[in-house]
Order: structure tokens, then sequence, then C-alpha cells
């Protein structure tokens, strides 16, 4: 639902309005429906509206308060905001609007920053205090919603996407070496507060950050699920087919909240269990006429391009307004270097033109969609689960590496210059770390708690929330909404690994969907030009590698590069991704920047 910016001065200067105002029309795409800007002494701030929740001028942002002596941009949603609003009338708060953005505020104003405890949905906030000169930094609990920073000591900027911070000036752009160990070696991610350029840090999910007029901070982490079996004691003792009834019922109240919307709301249909389910759900609960969207490419190497029969027959089933979107490959490189500028950070998962370009013509037709993104995370869907079911919780770290990382810490002096090798193992100490915090029962429940609060942030989750944003399009994702997170945290490891991994969540679904749609082998949005990196993404890639700006920027060893370009299946990674095209997408994403 839109894109939020600001400055806060530390150095008795006004805020750089200018500059507010470069972050905010570089986030046009996030939000076409309206702008604004507000500036007080040393603080300023900048909004692009996405008209999701009250149509009307009245729901404009900033949204200022004088009465409250509040001010407040905010991107998200909250989709309990209508009981909030109730709740604070009885409590005297009178509203001039019907948005959730007013609530938000004036929940604040009621609540301080515990108001984030209260709060179901998505978000990310920045809330002015007038009188006190204190601002605010809020982001939900699993990270839907971004929020960058750059800070220098004379100022904070923050911003939704990164490239909104670029085009504000002033930021260091040169590679983090740590980011990069991460990128090359998780996953091609990089997890908690950095990003791979120096200059800019995220606000982690689940934190609060209250800033004072002096520059100083302090941070707060406001949820943090136990992944223990006795965390929530009001399920304690169920048998399975009691587990497949609340796992069920929650996700239905999740997709029920995720209609909450002034404009009409549809659903990236895959075909896989997870859409399938949403839909199942939503035509349970008598929508009709619902919208729903699959997408599919040309064949490949070998590989199917769609899954148009699975998608074909959940929409069939259940009466779906259903659009089949077939992209030719003569289509797929522009909108593959389009989704590569649209990217706040490079992510190399495959199915980011898929979803830049679904999103494209989905946005057509609709402002809102629900989405089955986080389901394999959150009930233990992927096949790195398994092999940690039995596996002493000391030795969860080694297991999950040799599962998930896409290569040792050993093998980057191969990969990567020599000026640009770290002399520690970054990424393994990371998941190290994470993995060891108390309050997780098992090897399976730590590492479920790391790809849910860590991973998942930084990969599915931001790759939704760019590409769909990228046309104006809000994506909700009701498989984690946190009180479902919380319970599926809580089940047993043996249910959600049951059938291959989403056990619970596939006899939940067994009275709802086909089986040949709950049993079918796992599916994804297949690109399989990318995955392949064959034809002009080839031509793409090598032009990149081979560029004066990647022989002057010398992050990999040319050797290396050669090999990959004259094999470029060459060295693929557990996880399946292409070595050639993660190379070559970190460079694409650094020359789109600029930098």
């Amino acid at each position: 639902m839109c894109g939020l910016c600001g400055e806060i001065r530390f150095d008795d200067e006004e805020a750089d309005i200018a500059a507010v105002d470069r972050m905010t029309e570089a986030m046009h795409d996030r939000g076409p429906d309206g702008s604004g800007l507000w500036s007080q002494g040393p603080v300023a701030l900048g909004h692009r509206r996405l008209k999701i929740i009250d149509l009307s001028d009245k729901a404009a942002q900033p949204m200022v308060d004088g009465e409250l002596g509040l001010a407040v941009v905010f991107n998200g949603c909250l989709y309990n905001y209508a009981e909030l609003r109730d709740e604070l009338r009885r409590d005297g708060y009178r509203f001039y609007s019907t948005s959730d953005t007013e609530v938000l505020m004036k929940a604040y104003h009621r609540w301080g920053t515990a108001c984030v405890e209260r709060f179901k949905g998505m978000f990310a906030f920045a809330v002015v205090e007038r009188d006190t000169g204190r601002v605010v930094l809020g982001r939900d609990r699993l990270g839907i919603k971004p929020m960058y920073l750059a800070e220098d000591g004379r100022r904070l900027r923050f911003a939704s996407s990164l490239p909104a911070l670029l085009a504000a000036g002033d930021v260091d752009t040169s590679v983090d070496p740590v980011a990069l160990h991460h990128y090359m070696t998780f996953h091609a991610l990089v997890p908690g507060e950095r990003t791979i350029l120096a200059g800019v840090r995220k606000l982690p999910a689940a934190t609060v950050r209250v800033v004072e007029p002096d520059g100083t901070s302090r941070e707060h982490r406001y949820w943090d699920p136990p992944y223990t079996r006795g965390a929530l004691p009001e399920h304690a003792g169920l048998d399975a087919e009691e587990w497949r009834r609340a796992v069920l019922d929650a996700l239905r109240t999740a997709v029920r909240r995720r209609m909450v919307a002034d404009v009409p709301v549809g659903v990236l249909l895959s075909g896989g269990l997870d859409s399938s389910l949403i839909v199942a759900l939503l035509a349970e609960q008598g929508q009709e006429g619902l919208a729903t969207f699959s997408i599919g490419f040309e064949s490949a190497g070998g590989e199917k391009g769609d899954e148009f029969a699975y998608s074909d027959m959940v929409a069939e089933r259940f009466g779906t307004a259903h659009h089949r979107i077939r992209i030719p490959d003569a289509r797929l490189l522009d909108g593959l270097e389009q989704a590569v500028r649209a990217m706040s950070e490079p992510m190399v998962s495959h199915d980011c033109v898929a979803f830049y370009l679904l999103s494209e013509e989905v946005s057509q037709h609709v402002k809102v969609v629900q989405s089955g993104q986080g389901a394999d995370e959150v009930f233990a869907g992927y096949r790195w689960f398994p092999p940690l079911a039995d596996v002493p919780r000391e030795r969860a770290a080694e297991v999950y590496a040799r599962e998930f990382f896409d290569r040792p810490h050993g093998e980057l002096a191969r990969v990567l210059a020599s000026g640009r090798l770290l002399d520690h193992d970054a990424s393994g100490a990371f998941v190290r770390e994470h993995l060891a915090r108390p309050g997780a029962d098992t090897a399976l429940d730590a590492v479920l708690r790391l790809e849910t609060t860590a991973m998942l942030v930084d990969d599915p989750v931001k790759r939704v929330d760019n590409m769909t944003m990228a046309h104006g399009l809000e994506a909700r994702t009701p498989f984690l909404d946190h009180e479902l997170v919380e319970l599926a945290a809580a089940c047993p490891a043996e249910l959600k690994l049951a059938h291959g991994g989403k056990g619970v969540l596939k006899d939940a679904a067994r009275r709802l969907l086909p089986a040949d749609v709950i049993d079918r082998p796992k599916g994804y949005f297949p690109v399989p030009a990318i995955r392949h990196v064959d034809g002009r993404v080839l031509d793409l890639v090598r032009d990149a590698l081979t560029s004066r700006a990647a022989r002057e920027r010398g992050l990999f060893r040319p050797d290396y590069v050669a090999r990959l370009l004259a094999d470029p299946d060459a060295d693929g990674t557990p996880t399946g991704v292409n070595p050639l095209w993660q190379l070559g997408l970190l460079e694409l994403w650094l020359q789109a920047q600029g930098v």
C-alpha cells in the first residue's frame, strides 16, 4: 500500500526537503495514486499513496494531527483496524477518516510503542512527535513491509526502497564484504540488518526504533516466537486431527482478514497447494467471481514453462474468473531487465521475473491480491528440512549448511577476487549464532525459526513486495499471519514433515481440494530460460560480467567467470541456484542502480 520516506537531522540543520522529494518520486510505482511531503525543522516525511482503504483525500499522507501533535507515514495494512478504531473511540478518540493510517496514529498516541503488539497486519511506519522531536520507526513481525536506512551521524534517512535512498544522494555505495559473503553463501541473500551496499542498512523485522533529537536511539524487538511445544498452552496435548483443525481454522481466519479493502481482492493462483487452498477457503466463505491469475513461460532446456493444468483445475472447481497469462521469450528479456531495476536488493530467484510480469498484468485488473508465499518456510515444505528431523540440536548448523548453503566458505577463494575474501566464515557464524539461541526444542525447530524470521524476510517476502509494488499492486500473504506462524511453530515436527513436508497443511486441505493438487510434485513459478541461462539471457549476463564496470569493480575471479560463461549450467548449487546467474544478477543489479 504505498511507499514512505523521510529524513531526521541531528546537526541543527533543517531537513533537506528536496532530498525527501527525490526519494518520494523514486517510489512513484509503489504509490501511483498520490503523493505528499511534510517538514518541521529537522524532520521531513514523504509518501506515495496506493489507495486501498478509504479512497478519499482524508486518508492522504503524510497524515498530521495537530491536536495530538503527531505526524505519520505508513506503508501496509492493519487488517484489524476497524476493531482498533472502535476500541479507540470508546477511549474518547475522534476519527475524521475511515483509514487504517489514522487508526495507527491514534493507537500510537494511546499505547505508545506498544501499539505494534495490537496490530494484525503488515506495516512499516514513521511517527513524529511534534513536542519532543522524537521519531519512532516500526516494522511488522515478519518484515513483510520494508524499511531501509542510511545514517552518517549528521542525519538518518529512511525509505521503503533502497533505490529511493540512492536518489537522495550521499550514500556509501561500496560493496559490503560481509554482505557479499552472505550473498555468495547463504542462498544468495543478505540476512539481518545489512544490505549489499555498505551505506545502507535495514530496520529488522519485528522491531521498533526510537530516535531522539540528538541522534541517540534504542531498538526493541517485540515479537520472537519460541518454537517450543509448550508455547501455546491451549494447544497442549492435541492429536493429529485436532492439529489439522486448528491449522485450518487459523488459516481460514488469516485469509478472511486479508479481504479487508475498499477495492476488489484477487489471488495469485500457481496451482500449488498453498495458493489453491487460499482460493478454496475464499470460496468456502462465499466469495463469488474471485479473480485469479496464473503465469506461464516457454519451455527451455527440456523443462516445461507452465503449470496451467493445475491452476485450471482449481479455477474450474471453484468457479473463479481466471486469467491465464503466457509470456513469450521475446518479452521475457525486457521483463527481466525491468525486474532487476525494481529490486531493492539483488534477488537471484528465477521467479522474480515471473512475479514482475505477472504483477504487471494483474495490476490492470485489481489492486490487491492474496499470495501463498511463506507456507514452505512455516510448515517445513522444502527438501532441506527432513534431513534435520533426527539431528542432535548441537549439529543443526552443520547439517543446515550442508543442505542449504550455495557453497562452503572454503570454496569462495576460487569464486571471489582475492581482495574481496573475508578471513572468516561470516555466513556460518550468522547461522550458528541464530541456531544456538535458546527457545527451540529441536534442530528442526531452530532451523524453522531461522527460516521464518531471517531467510523468509530477506528472500521470498522481499521478492513479492518488490515485484508486486513495482506495479502498484499490494500482495497479502495469509501464511504469514503472525498468529498462524505462532501456531505452526508450536506444532509437532512430525506433523509438519509428514507426506514429504507440509503434512499438517496437506491433511487440512483434503476436504477442500482435489488429491491431484495436494499430492502433486512440488511446483514453483517456472522460468526455464533463466534457470538454464541460455539465449538472450546468456548474452545479457555475459555483457554484464565482462563490462568495464564489472572489471573495475573486481568482485569475481576472471578465470571463474570465463569457465561459467563457457559452460553456463556448471556448478549447480544444492538449492538449484545457477552460479552464473548468481554472479550475473549481482553485477546487473549494481549497474542498474548506477553504482
